[in-house]
């Protein structure tokens, strides 16, 4: 049956710390980027974050890859990222990831590249029911490849080797992928991530007053969602630059509310709280046994995935 290209939910990979070698399984490497649907059914193509919202503006250059590089009729999964030396960088990536206008884009000599690792529609076939690696085969022969377009390589078999080599190479980590699975939407056991350093995303629930010579905020307070009610996680008051400062300051001044929205109690003095709907990305060294942040670090605002969906990785 003829499928026509369009939005797709994307598949979630699922955070393990069981690393393992398998010859039914796949390893690709884990960026630091954000995520991204593209799709054309004959005109331009379409590029859409995790959360459905179409970015096209923000990343031209790539659209206009897509339209070059690729076939008429496709849907393909795939990681927009920023690199910092060798390093994919999502804190790179924030100075351009807001931006519309390309006059603005040019100016921040930012370079984006868009690594396509799965492929959803060829034609008019529907390609998500085959395995995995049948999909990976026929995604090499879609599009040719040229920057900003790559194709996002394997390793077989091999995965704790392959995420020993991650981890020494300073990357983000491993996505270990079934190679007989289906594409399926949503998060799953098919896909998971042995990551190298400990991050995630956490909801903005207020804001600690600055203190000596530092505009804007002190700290934010973050946390997370169980069981439908915000957990806090800690306060994070690192990793920022004078222009983010501006940025979050004037974001959380128009979301303040007079009540708090964690579900405890915040040991912070003073704070002002602010209604939980900004997602931040935080980068910490571990949980401490009560359940906060230690070291955290601000590394970004993701503005790809809601509030509500953020719970603690486990």
């Amino acid at each position: 049956m003829e499928v026509e290209p369009g939005w797709r939910e994307p598949t979630l990979a699922t955070l393990t710390q069981r690393h393992f070698s398998s010859e039914g399984w796949l390893y690709e490497r884990k960026f630091d980027g954000v995520r991204a649907i593209c799709s054309r059914a004959g005109g331009t193509p379409t590029l859409w974050s995790r959360n459905h919202h179409i970015v096209n503006d923000s990343y031209p250059e790539i659209v206009e890859a897509l339209e070059e590089y690729g076939g008429t009729h496709f849907v393909a999964d795939g990681e927009i990222v920023a690199f910092d030396g060798a390093q994919t960088s999502f804190a790179k990536l924030q100075r351009r990831i807001h931006l519309t206008d390309r006059t603005r884009i040019d100016a921040t000599g930012v370079r984006v590249y868009y690594y396509l690792f799965d492929l959803l529609v060829f034609g008019h076939t529907d390609a998500g029911p085959l395995p995995l690696r049948q999909r990976k085969q026929l995604l090499h022969k879609a599009f040719d490849w040229a920057d900003p377009l790559r194709y996002s390589r394997h390793r077989d078999t091999e995965g704790e080797r392959y995420f020993r080599y991650a981890c020494s190479h300073g990357w983000e980590g491993v996505i270990a992928k079934r190679a007989d699975a289906p594409y399926r939407p949503g998060r799953t056991p098919d896909w998971l991530k042995f990551k190298c350093v400990k991050d995630q995303e956490f909801v903005v629930g207020g804001y600690t007053r600055p203190g000596g010579s530092r505009s804007g905020f002190g700290a934010l307070l973050v946390g997370y969602y169980e069981d439908g009610k915000l957990r806090y996680a800690g306060k994070v008051g690192t990793g920022y630059t004078e222009a983010t400062l501006r940025e979050l300051s004037g974001v959380l001044g128009e979301r303040r509310r007079t009540s708090s929205p964690f579900a405890e109690a915040v040991p912070e003095r003073g704070p002002t709280w602010v209604e939980p709907e900004l997602v931040v990305e935080v980068r910490f060294s571990d949980w401490t046994p009560d359940g906060r942040l230690r070291h955290p670090r601000f590394t970004g605002l993701r503005d790809d995935k809601r509030a509500g969906e953020v719970t603690r990785e486990q």
